[in-house]
């Protein structure tokens, strides 16, 4: 299909059936669908386009609740079809590249994973309600952006083990009713006088033991004045360190005993073809051209459509499996807030997370 006749495609069906993801689910010249809607509609849609044959990308977290997320996972599972979650941090070539020097590099497993995730469109009390701000503690910051940090964590870190002193805290307590429709995170949305509870955290921090031996310090806000996208971490491994900041997306330091001691210390390595996705994923694919954000989501797709061709030359996607044990994570954290902070363990089967004794 030309790209005239793929817009010609989807102004018919807008027309015709004013582009439901049903119609899109029935259209017998579309094979893949990246599905980014509130999570509260996932199941229904992606269970109907996996139906309908399609190969499916579905943005995190995978659903509003781990029951969710099982059937999602169950019904992937019976299908030849690709579908994965979006845990789009994965492809960022300075993580990935960090993530190389743990496991095959000079830094070795990590003792220490420190990560935050930042931002602030949420501060003003008076932007408007919209499907962000609503449903039960859990659903707010924590799924919305904690979700990726978690995804970072592990990998790093490898699987969460358990969770401990988890706060989910809400600092605005009502929104006004928007007087139009509510798009991304709602900035412009003129608003009534009419204002309605908000039912879920801004902040969310808590700690984590991993399987293989790390502890992990985590903290998330929505309402973080003057930040509107900040994501970073250090690594703390048994042969030197590491460190990573969204904000110098195209970099990252590290530290280790390889220089002498009269030179030795953080430095910063400028991302370049040597790292990964940087080669022939850049119009200028050479050291400190830089990049951003909306290049993850780039080489997030070219693995999802490689994969679905058979190239496969990127790493693989995460499978809703993998989307599923993040929900269950997040319901450990859920659990351990309701319990004064108490440490729970990550259950991987069905089920709510277990309460240490």
């Amino acid at each position: 299909m030309t790209k005239q006749e793929a817009a010609e495609h989807i102004l018919d069906a807008k027309e015709a059936k004013g582009l439901t993801w049903e119609a899109i689910a029935d259209a017998p010249d579309i094979d893949a669908v990246s599905v980014v809607v509130a999570n509260r509609l996932h199941r229904e849609i992606v269970e109907g386009l996996l139906e309908a044959g399609k190969h499916v990308l579905c943005e995190k977290p995978l659903a509003p609740s781990v029951a969710d997320g099982e059937a999602m996972a169950e019904r992937a599972g019976k299908t030849d079809r690709v579908a994965v979650v979006g845990f789009t941090f994965r492809r960022s070539p300075a993580i990935s590249a960090v993530r190389e020097q743990v496991t095959d590099g000079v830094l070795g497993p990590v003792r220490h994973f420190n990560g935050h995730y930042w931002c602030d469109y949420g501060f003003a009390a008076d932007s408007p309600m919209s499907w962000r701000y609503q449903g039960g503690l859990g659903s707010g910051a924590l799924a919305d952006i904690g979700t990726h940090l978690v995804d970072v964590g592990e990998f790093l870190c490898g699987p969460v083990r358990s969770v401990r002193g988890a706060l989910l805290e809400t600092i605005i307590a009502d929104r006004p009713v928007p007087l139009g429709t509510v798009v991304g995170h709602a900035a412009g949305v003129p608003v009534s006088d009419e204002r309605v509870p908000v039912e879920n955290e801004d902040i969310a921090t808590f700690t984590a033991s991993f399987t293989d031996g790390a502890v992990g310090t985590f903290s998330v806000s929505r309402i973080a004045y003057g930040l509107p996208n900040a994501l970073g971490f250090e690594v703390f491994c048994a042969d030197g360190a590491a460190a990573f900041d969204l904000g110098r997306a195209a970099e990252f330091t590290i530290a280790d005993s390889s220089p002498a001691p009269v030179v030795n210390g953080y430095r910063q390595v400028q991302l370049g073809p040597e790292h990964p996705y940087i080669a022939g994923g850049l119009p200028m694919d050479f050291p400190s051209a830089g990049h951003g954000q909306s290049d993850f989501f780039t080489y997030q797709a070219r693995a999802f459509l490689e994969e679905i061709a058979g190239a496969g030359a990127l790493p693989r996607c995460p499978r809703l499996a993998e989307g599923l044990h993040n929900l269950r994570v997040l319901d450990a954290i859920v659990t351990s807030a309701a319990g004064g902070g108490r440490e729970v363990r990550v259950t991987t089967e069905a089920g709510l997370a277990e309460e240490e004794n």
